[in-house]
């Protein structure tokens, strides 16, 4: 387990899936956490479980496309509770089809969604953490972003996208001591992947040489490794959570 007593995190897409398993872990680790995402309903559950933890825990309810309410929520989280330790991007969401069908609007959700959330979000947690001169980001991309899948040229897009711009921050920040480093999960069981089809869910398993579909654990626990102690000299890095489906 990562040491992340006294620490404090922001975690994006907190409702459901990873993020819950994110932030339940941080908190399961010692952090207190700031989740975010946009069901309220979904969010409270992540809360009710963190705070059966023992530890602090807030609920907002923020639009991913909107830059000055996420720079002021993320500000209040610095105000409350005096520090910025972690941030996970993992917000997310698909709007699969094939290239010559795929809308314009559908594009620009998921891109917006996906990477343009995660540029917002590490913009405004970055000042804090920089003047600490310590901080650790971690960014939810995907295998997908790194081989590519019919039908998801959006969505494959937007993960390649989190990994170099992932890259380019750590080099950006680290001579304040900010590292930024990236988990590419592969097939994870979440509301997400159960909306694939049946014989492409069939298909990835039998590409997985463990033999088995990943939980949210598994990534959440890739995710604290990165954001503790333990994890100080990696900074710029992709781990990939797919049992073996790329390597």
């Amino acid at each position: 387990m990562a040491d992340l007593n006294g620490k404090v995190a922001v975690v994006t897409g907190a409702s459901g899936g990873i993020g819950r398993a994110v932030a339940i872990r941080l908190a399961t680790d010692g952090a207190d956490v700031a989740c975010f995402g946009q069901s309220v309903e979904r969010l409270q559950q992540t809360i009710d479980a963190i705070t059966q933890l023992g530890r602090r825990a807030t609920l907002h309810a923020v639009d991913s496309k909107d830059p000055e309410a996420i720079q002021a929520a993320v500000g209040r989280v610095e105000k409350d509770w005096g520090r910025l330790d972690v941030l996970v991007n993992n917000a997310g969401v698909t709007k699969d089809g094939l290239l010559i069908r795929m809308s314009a609007a559908d594009w620009d959700e998921v891109m917006t969604v996906n990477l343009r959330s995660t540029f917002l979000f590490t913009k405004a947690a970055a000042r804090t953490m920089m003047k600490q001169r310590s901080g650790a980001i971690v960014n939810v991309a995907s295998i997908i972003g790194q081989i590519g899948n019919p039908g998801q040229a959006n969505y494959s897009a937007s993960k390649a996208g989190i990994i170099a711009f992932t890259k380019s921050v750590a080099k950006e920040l680290a001579s304040r001591n900010v590292r930024a480093n990236a988990v590419a999960p592969g097939f994870i069981t979440t509301r997400m992947t159960d909306k694939l089809d049946g014989e492409l869910q069939k298909k990835m398993l039998e590409a997985i040489p463990l033999g088995r579909y990943g939980s949210p654990e598994d990534v959440a626990a890739a995710v604290a490794f990165l954001a503790g102690a333990d994890a100080a000299y990696i900074t710029g890095q992709v781990i990939r959570v797919c049992g073996g489906m790329v390597m």
